[in-house]
């Protein structure tokens, strides 16, 4: 499955313009055509990064994904920022192609077009506070023949402190929160990096079901 080789083309191409931005784009869909002639040549390649100074020419609301078990970046625009009945704030991020997931105060509630997608997630946070707070969490996952699944969780969340992470050039001060949850299949462990000042989660690392694996999130802009 290539597509997710490509989303970072297809989605800067997309929503990109202007001619200041063209050789962007020429560089990332080099980029792009690298990565898939040396995985099909059985080469561990990635695609090549982003700089801050490229990210920030292009004026939009960013985030980088990268889906681990297939070693593949790509990275995601704000679409919608919601409150709906529940507690906390919903944001869409979509690529051009409507790959898209959501998050519910920065928790991972669902995916589109990954494969094997997260359907839907009960999870527990607090309306003021960003990052998960300790209960059940209960997802839904698509099966290959169309079944929605559940998985539940028992989840426990610890502070492991505070820590400096680097993002893209950028260093953030940040407390590191841990949502340890318990399976009847095993242990699942979420991390979370948000800003000590709050308003910001600028990195984690989500569960997103057994099929899509773990998603890393890097905030690249604000």
């Amino acid at each position: 499955m290539w597509k997710w080789a490509l989303v970072p083309v297809l989605m800067l191409m997309g929503c990109a313009g202007g001619n200041e931005v063209a050789p962007l784009q020429v560089e990332i869909f080099r980029a792009g055509q690298e990565t898939i002639a040396a995985k099909r040549a059985g080469k561990a390649a990635k695609p090549k990064p982003l700089s801050r100074s490229q990210i920030e020419a292009l004026d939009l609301t960013i985030m980088e994904v990268t889906i681990e078990n297939r070693d593949v970046v790509g990275y995601v625009t704000l679409n919608t920022e919601v409150d709906d009945t529940l507690p906390g704030r919903v944001q869409v991020w979509r690529t051009t192609d409507n790959i898209s997931l959501a998050m519910r105060n920065g928790v991972l509630i669902f995916t589109r077009g990954f494969g094997g997608d997260l359907q839907s997630s009960k999870v527990e946070v607090a309306n003021a506070r960003l990052g998960p707070s300790q209960g059940a969490m209960v997802h839904m996952i698509r099966a290959s023949d169309d079944r929605e699944v559940p998985f539940s969780l028992e989840c426990d969340v610890v502070d492991l402190g505070v820590e400096t992470i680097e993002v893209l050039e950028y260093k953030y001060s940040t407390r590191h929160v841990q949502q340890q949850c318990a399976a009847s299949s095993g242990q699942v462990i979420n991390d979370y990096w948000i800003d000590v000042n709050g308003g910001m989660i600028w990195q984690s690392r989500q569960w997103a079901g057994p099929f899509i694996g773990y998603l890393r999130f890097r905030r690249l802009t604000k």
